[in-house]
């Protein structure tokens, strides 16, 4: 039986080279965990959601990509996580995934053999668009009370609530 390229420690190596060349064009801020040729970490700047990290792995036979977007909700579980469902449905490449503790991630798989450019800059524009556009809604509906709670506290003690603009609506009396 003949050994598909694919499999090959040169597609590997190949696939981690346009990685590499491809981050370099992004123009995003990118490092590589010492003594680590296959892993990338790579820094989203946002609009909402400051800063996405991401982190590429050129497996064996798949480049991996996962993306932290927020915490565990306090609240509100059954709509939180419904609404990450749905728009599941809409992601290219990615999912919502969530791990042990209930924080939200973007995971997602590509064959080494699919590892363009073109598919890189794609994927990493989706994990910024998946995590900034939507960063508010999630923390509206997961962490509403929080929210509240902080506004209080900082009106209180006449500490800047401009951080919490994106949220005044829930601050208003009903």
């Amino acid at each position: 039986m003949e050994s598909n390229s694919i499999d090959t420690p040169d597609a590997r190596t190949a696939a981690a080279d346009v990685l590499r060349a491809a981050l370099d064009d992004s123009g995003a801020p990118w490092e590589q965990p010492a003594g680590d040729p296959y892993t990338f970490v790579v820094s989203l700047p946002g609009t909402r959601k400051l800063s996405t990290t991401c982190s590429l792995r050129v497996g064996e036979h798949t480049l991996s990509v996962n993306a932290f977007v927020v915490r565990r909700p306090d609240e509100n579980h059954e709509a939180f996580y419904r609404w990450l469902l749905e728009r599941n449905t809409r992601i290219y490449g990615l999912a919502y995934a969530i791990d042990r503790l209930g924080d939200v991630y973007l995971a997602g798989r590509l064959p080494l053999a699919a590892v363009t450019a073109e598919q890189v800059d794609r994927l990493l524009g989706t994990v910024l668009t998946n995590a900034d556009e939507p960063f508010n809604t999630l923390l509206e509906l997961g962490f509403a009370s929080a929210i509240k709670r902080e506004w209080e506290w900082r009106t209180k003690r006449g500490e800047s609530t401009r951080n919490l603009d994106a949220f005044t609506h829930l601050t208003q009396p009903s």
